[in-house]
């Protein structure tokens, strides 16, 4: 009988042994193959990069110069996109998880906010030249590219925040009630500064996607090169992701323009990564001050 319980708790260990083996083989996989591109992006950008890269626009048919009008562009684009994506996003969610009598139809609703998410990116960007561009008569602009930006991360953003409500503790609700708070205001007071921190984790992934598409700009907002800086929200912008796009496949002179492909990918990448670094660390201090 103890040798048969040996046995049996040998075994165990061999196959948790043997599972946590291939999750750390998967993760030194993933971690290895980010490295390596990120080696790969740094080695062949680093050389491009100064001063005059960062606040210089093209000259000689962007085969030289900067990409500044390219990087206010997508900065421009992605702020655009949080301020369209994160309130609509929160708000849908609140709504579905707090408010919405839970059955068929959200269901439906909630099924069909998956399928968005699955959509690729030229779908929305085609949705944002039919609706914003020419219907709505925004044109090439700022406007346009943030609306669609900010639809295409839609999906991510409620799809976070509801797993993020949920996770709040029932009882919250039950005590605050039971004070005689009102609805709103314990969703308002409670729950939502609760769910803050989830929350900010999915409008990380959204801020990463919506600062690195092209589909959706390229229809909506891009320019293929324009000398002045944006006045307005109705103006067209460069913007990196299509800057690149254009230098790899559209230039003149593409083998010249090597060089400055990899620097504008390695300055996107970081631009990406402080965006996603600045929402981290206000994830973590509101983590903070949720546990105080």
């Amino acid at each position: 009988m103890a040798e048969t319980k040996d046995r049996s708790a040998k075994w165990r260990y061999l196959q948790q042994f043997f599972f946590f083996g291939i999750v750390r083989l998967s993760m030194l996989l993933i971690a290895l193959a980010l490295g390596g591109i990120l080696l790969y992006i740094i080695i062949n950008g680093i050389g491009a990069i100064s001063w005059e890269f960062i606040t210089k626009p093209p000259t000689n048919s962007m085969t030289k110069g900067g990409i500044m009008p390219a990087l206010l562009g997508t900065v421009y684009l992605t702020l655009g996109a949080i301020a369209v994506g994160l309130p609509l996003g929160i708000i849908s969610a609140i709504y579905l998880t707090e408010y919405a009598r839970q059955g068929l139809v959200v269901r439906i609703i909630r099924i069909g906010i998956n399928c968005l998410a699955g959509v690729p990116s030229v779908v929305f960007g085609l949705f944002g030249l039919g609706f914003f561009v020419v219907f709505l008569n925004f044109g090439s602009s700022i406007l346009a590219g943030s609306l669609t930006l900010g639809f295409l991360i839609l999906p991510t953003i409620i799809g976070a925040s509801e797993e993020a409500l949920k996770a709040v503790p029932q009882t919250f609700r039950e005590a605050s009630l039971a004070l005689g708070v009102s609805k709103w205001q314990t969703t308002l007071r409670i729950v939502l500064p609760a769910a803050l921190p989830g929350i900010m984790t999915g409008s990380i992934l959204g801020i990463g996607r919506a600062a690195g598409e092209t589909a959706p700009i390229m229809f909506t907002a891009a320019a293929f090169f324009t000398a002045k800086l944006p006045s307005s929200i109705f103006d067209e912008v460069m913007a990196l992701p299509y800057h690149i796009y254009v230098l790899a496949t559209a230039g003149t002179n593409i083998e010249q323009t090597r060089p400055l492909q990899y620097g504008t990918v390695l300055v996107l990448v970081a631009l990406v990564l402080g965006i996603d670094l600045i929402a981290i660390v206000i994830r973590s201090r509101m983590r903070k001050r949720k546990r105080w």
